[in-house]
């Protein structure tokens, strides 16, 4: 969480800072509420388009951004709280923009008089100027298909096929701001550090937008293959699903996931892969029958239909300086450790290591699968069913693992789950980059 606190804050402070420096003068002469409606105007609208560059970078994946992000959890966490300081921003923007409006025609407020604009002698500056009328038309109905679209995907509510169709059209709108921005920006600022930071934040988020319209995202990391093998745990709801990819995959650590299509219309989802990898193509996915789509999965496909899968990604990778590791593993959270246990029976790494699988549903079957992974692993494993055991906290994990201090400790399930227990091991002495949390979610 720090990384994605750090990454939006030192990107709005940039921004105010280059800003600030660009106008100056202007800030120091302003008086009355016009100047300054002609200031924050701008100001919104530099904030706004720079967090909104950046998540439409975001959007389409760059390998080279999950190693500085530390997984691409943390950058989908991150984009979609640019995307929320996008919405503000914008919205106090359009404010800035109409409110004053709405004062003069209340009576309330006197507009001065406006004085002829200044001739620009640069020919493409003069060509914005005679743009202007068109980019805040534009501007304007961008702004409201960006709410919409915006609240689709941050509205649970709305089934999950909406918002993959729907998301794509940001890209469009975005585009529309780009061109809203670059005539109504001030023409003075384009050439101090703002209008080079600004020029690249645009120009990024252009060719991103690009990529994600000509559904380019992920291209070099697809893989094409078939359902080998579906099975239904009807007691954990749970689908495991083999599939044997047909051409090349790069390979997988434990711990990462992959987007995959069953189905174009649906789009696709993000999902742990729960195998190691041997090298012979074969990837297995534990999906939680959860909602609408994935609940009709082992109804739905069956053995030779076609998988896109786009991947590998994540950085649940198990690294540490400690010898000593405690996995928490809450419901389908566990997905991730079946992949490592399985990995450390071919290569033991040596290091000691507690699995704690907390459950409130239960599959025999299931259990007795996961139970000969930790012996193969060599993992001591402590099962925790909700009805029987209660809910897994702080004090248990302490009483259980006495050397806890010492370790690393790997958690994947619920997120308030994960942060109670962040929040009690570290009051409690853990040190707080010893707890590795995945963070991940579409929306």
């Amino acid at each position: 969480m720090e990384t994605i606190q750090r990454s939006l804050l030192g990107l709005l402070l940039g921004l105010t800072a280059l800003w600030w420096l660009a106008n100056a003068g202007a800030l120091s002469a302003a008086s009355g509420v016009f100047p300054w409606r002609s200031l924050m105007v701008q100001y919104s609208g530099v904030l706004g388009m720079g967090v909104m560059s950046v998540a439409m970078l975001l959007a389409v994946r760059p390998a080279w951004l999950e190693s500085r992000l530390h997984g691409l959890d943390k950058m989908y966490r991150l984009h979609k709280w640019l995307g929320i300081a996008g919405l503000v921003l914008s919205l106090a923007h359009w404010l800035w923009v109409n409110a004053p409006k709405w004062l003069v025609q209340a009576g309330w407020l006197e507009r001065p008089a406006r004085g002829p604009r200044a001739e620009q002698t640069v020919e493409i500056f003069r060509f914005f100027q005679r743009q202007r009328g068109l980019a805040e038309q534009v501007g304007e109905w961008a702004f409201y298909a960006a709410v919409v679209l915006i609240a689709i995907a941050l509205i649970q509510r709305f089934p999950y096929r909406h918002f993959f169709t729907t998301h794509r059209w940001l890209a469009v709108v975005y585009l529309v701001l780009v061109l809203h921005a670059v005539v109504l920006m001030n023409f003075t600022d384009w050439s101090t550090p703002l209008g080079v930071a600004m020029g690249a934040l645009l120009l990024a988020g252009t060719v991103a937008a690009c990529v994600s319209l000509f559904r380019r995202i992920g291209i070099r990391r697809k893989a094409v293959g078939v359902v080998e093998k579906v099975e239904y745990m009807d007691g954990v709801r749970v689908n495991a699903v083999t599939v044997q990819l047909q051409n090349r995959w790069a390979g997988h650590a434990a711990g990462q996931f992959a987007f995959v299509t069953f189905d174009a219309r649906e789009g696709a989802h993000p999902f742990t892969i729960s195998s190691a990898w041997h090298g012979d193509g074969k990837l297995l996915f534990l999906i939680k029958a959860l909602g609408d789509y994935t609940r009709t999965l082992a109804s739905a496909l069956k053995p030779g239909d076609l998988v896109e899968v786009e991947g590998p990604y994540g950085r649940f990778n198990f690294e540490g300086a400690s010898r000593r590791q405690i996995w928490i593993g809450a419901g389908i959270g566990i997905t991730p450790f079946v992949a490592r246990m399985q990995a450390l029976a071919r290569h033991p790494d040596g290091r000691v290591v507690d699995l704690f699988h907390t459950t409130a549903e239960v599959d025999e079957d299931a259990l007795q699968r996961l139970a000969r992974d930790a012996r193969a692993a060599g993992v001591q494993m402590h099962l925790m069913i909700d009805a029987r055991d209660g809910r897994l906290n702080g004090a248990q994990l302490r009483g259980a693992v006495p050397d806890w201090r010492a370790a690393d400790v790997w958690f994947c399930g619920p997120a308030a789950f994960g942060h109670a227990l962040r929040e009690d091991l570290v009051a409690h002495g853990l040190p707080d980059g010893r707890f590795h949390q995945e963070l991940f979610a579409m929306r």
